[in-house]
């Protein structure tokens, strides 16, 4: 569903009046388009509709979270005016939608705009504007190139370091597997593809006896999934997003094919795709977090997680308390929320990037232990650790020990 831009406002708006009330004065500050005493108008595209639509409350979960930050007074006083607009997954929309937010909203930033297809489209022109692109929803590893995209980056760990984490735990694992990928014909596939290939290594990549694609206006991935089973695949590298990863998960089941499964990060929500899918046939899936997952017990009694439940309650009452996209939804916004006040008074671009490239050993609630952003001028990938995953009856179960990307 998507969500208007009317809609978003009037709940920011009305915090704002509180804020500018209850708020301390401000000093004048330094500002670039998007900023005064008293707003900071930030930008977001978010697939509402389209065949990535699970996503969606993701938006929904930032734009809940910055009504929590206003009805507190603020960042350093200032109200948050957060613009989120539909782009469907559609890159030609995305184009179209950010230069709206850009050159007639005129936001200060574009934040967390959501898919790899999506951000390669603009990522071009938001630095040629020199307009922050910050903490993108996609782990392509384009996204920490400083030296190239000054103005672009990432957020979750890189979708790379993901695959060669999967093919290393494979190998070690499962000897002589017969190895079957499924991988959406786009940068995001193709990006944990080549990570997949790169951990498996030259003799790895013989143990491969089926790597097909499907396209993202693909009604089904049914065929793709019988074709990689005929062929005696015993291991399966799952690299899709929600809507295709049910499918998958589904149609393995139903034809008794019960291999070695890993699902990339980005669809490991047990509410949109693990349930739909049917538990029955998600038994044993193996995945990367770096968040705590809402439905595992085990966090059930930690301040982070009561401090998260509550929230969902008062602000985004809609949302699913199972779905782990509203974690990092609420997640993603207090990074950005830290960078804002360590701006200050002085709400530039330049220095909201400088900010952004600054962060050191920020742990925060709802991330998973012994897991911190760091970034630095030469490092913008904030988040580069996840720990294994396997889902067991409802929920997932964490193993082994924290991997970085440097012992991927």
């Amino acid at each position: 569903m998507s969500i208007s831009r009317r809609k978003l406002m009037q709940g920011t708006a009305a915090a704002g009046v509180a804020a500018t009330v209850v708020g301390p004065a401000i000093a004048k500050g330094k500002y670039d388009e998007g900023a005064t005493d008293k707003e900071i108008k930030i930008g977001h595209t978010n697939p509402y509709s389209g065949p990535a639509s699970a996503y969606g409350t993701i938006g929904k979960a930032i734009d809940a979270y910055f009504k929590k930050i206003n009805e507190e007074g603020g960042i350093n006083g200032r109200k948050v005016t957060f613009i989120s607009q539909d782009d469907g997954y559609s890159p030609p929309k995305t184009v179209e939608v950010i230069r709206q937010l850009v050159e007639q909203e005129k936001v200060l930033l574009v934040f967390n705009t959501l898919g790899t297809p999506p951000n390669t489209a603009i990522q071009k022109y938001m630095n040629a504007k020199k307009v922050p692109q910050l903490f993108v929803a996609t782990g392509a590893s384009k996204w920490g190139m400083p030296k190239e995209f000054p103005w672009t980056m990432g957020w979750q760990p890189d979708y790379n370091t993901e695959g060669q984490i999967y093919a290393k735990y494979l190998l070690a694992n499962k000897k002589d597997a017969k190895i079957a990928v499924l991988y959406q014909n786009d940068d995001y596939g193709k990006d944990y593809l080549e990570g997949f290939h790169k951990g498996l290594g030259d003799a790895g990549k013989k143990q491969i006896v089926s790597e097909v694609s499907y396209e993202v206006t693909d009604p089904t991935v049914d065929s793709q999934v019988i074709q990689m089973h005929s062929k005696g695949a015993d291991a399966f590298f799952n690299i899709t997003t929600p809507k295709f990863a049910a499918q998958a998960i589904k149609k393995a089941g139903e034809i008794g094919w019960k291999p070695m499964h890993f699902l990339n990060n980005v669809s490991a929500s047990v509410s949109t795709v693990l349930k739909p899918a049917g538990f029955e046939f998600s038994q044993g899936i193996l995945t990367a977090a770096y968040l705590k997952d809402p439905t595992d017990k085990q966090w059930f009694g930690h301040q982070g997680y009561l401090e998260w439940v509550e929230w969902m309650k008062k602000y985004h009452a809609s949302g699913n308390i199972q779905d782990s996209f509203n974690v990092y939804g609420y997640t993603v916004a207090q990074t950005m929320t830290h960078v804002l006040k360590a701006c200050g008074d002085d709400l530039t671009r330049a220095n909201i990037m400088k900010q952004a490239a600054s962060i050191k050993g920020l742990a925060l609630p709802m991330m998973l232990p012994g897991i911190k952003i760091n970034t630095s001028a030469t490092d913008f990938y904030p988040i580069q650790s996840v720990q294994l995953q396997r889902f067991k009856g409802e929920t997932w179960e964490l193993f082994g020990d924290i991997l970085a990307a440097e012992s991927a």
